[in-house]
């Protein structure tokens, strides 16, 4: 049987990691006794205290135990804590040794969502792959800059380490905890009984480009906003490094260190998004869309964007536009 323990940080705790994380496993239980077979997942929450508040007091969750009389673990589930990340890493740096121990223990590590930010403070995921909700890459990058971050991902799996996607992609990652470790039958189940895609592997169709600007170089930030309002046109790297004064090479260089994109990714990501909002909201066809954003080969455009989004623009169109379901 493999122990399990969902942690019961401070904070804006996700209640939905928790309760969803809960239910997967123990339903798992439910469906073996339903065979005559032995459960094979004891799952207990595991906290700093006796008694946790969540979401600004609305509620109480009372763990089973706290870190200080835990046990070993098999497996360590941390959810995603909402608020200003630095203060929430204060309110729960008490888990970080404790996190380590286990790990070195042999305990395994999950976290879903933002609950990567707590995982990485460890320095566990240092030189690992990991992934987290696109919406805070940013800001993780900044703070964990040694830790090799997949924002596009849904899972990922790297020496005992698990992490997930932004929001309810955790659950994804639940079930493929249970698949790996009750096999694909039980798994196949779950997705029925919880409604899960199983086949989902990417957040890239989710993800809205803004535009990294949460850098000091203005000069920058203004190559961005004339690449933002000429996306249409034929905009190229020399064109660019023209009309502001700076080599091709030393424009580069500091539009990389600033937005961690090429010029010509920025441009793609772009336009890209563009084409997107066009194809969710307009009646153009995918050529008149192509054209509008400043694409003149389908054969690129379509590569292009399925690289970003990880779906083709006729299929992305299909599944986003409200109303159109076929082209």
């Amino acid at each position: 049987m493999k122990d399990i323990a969902v942690l019961i940080p401070y904070g804006e705790l996700s209640l939905s990691n928790i309760e969803a994380t809960y239910k997967m496993f123990t339903k798992v239980n439910e469906a073996l006794a339903g065979a005559g077979k032995a459960p094979l997942f004891k799952v207990r929450l595991v906290g700093l205290s006796t008694e946790t508040t969540v979401s600004k007091g609305i509620f109480t969750i009372r763990p089973n135990v706290t870190i200080a009389e835990a046990a070993r673990y098999d497996l360590i589930i941390i959810p995603a804590v909402h608020g200003e990340i630095n203060g929430v890493l204060k309110a729960n740096e008490a888990f970080i040794p404790w996190l380590i121990k286990q790990h070195r223990a042999g305990a395994e590590l999950v976290s879903l969502c933002i609950g990567a930010f707590l995982l990485a403070s460890t320095g566990l995921l240092d030189g690992r792959s990991c992934t987290t909700h696109w919406l805070m890459a940013n800001e993780f990058k900044s703070l964990f800059p040694r830790v090799d971050l997949q924002a596009y991902k849904i899972i990922t799996d790297e020496r005992g380490i698990y992490t997930s996607g932004g929001a309810y992609s955790s659950l994804n990652l639940i079930l493929y905890l249970v698949e790996k470790f009750a096999g694909r039958e039980m798994a196949l189940l779950s997705s029925k009984v919880f409604e899960i895609d199983i086949d989902r592997n990417s957040q890239s169709p989710f993800i809205i480009f803004r535009g990294q600007k949460e850098h000091e170089d203005e000069v920058i930030r203004k190559v961005q906003l004339f690449i933002e309002n000429n996306y249409q046109e034929k905009v190229s790297v020399e064109q660019v490094a023209s009309m502001f004064a700076i080599s091709r090479r030393h424009l580069e260089r500091r539009f990389k260190r600033a937005t961690s994109n090429t010029v010509l990714e920025y441009l793609q990501r772009v336009r890209v998004e563009a084409a997107k909002l066009s194809l969710e909201s307009m009646r153009d066809n995918v050529n008149e869309v192509m054209y509008k954003t400043g694409y003149t080969d389908p054969k690129a455009f379509r590569s292009i964007f399925r690289k970003i989004t990880g779906l083709t623009p006729l299929e992305y169109r299909n599944k986003y536009n409200k109303d159109l379901r076929v082209a």
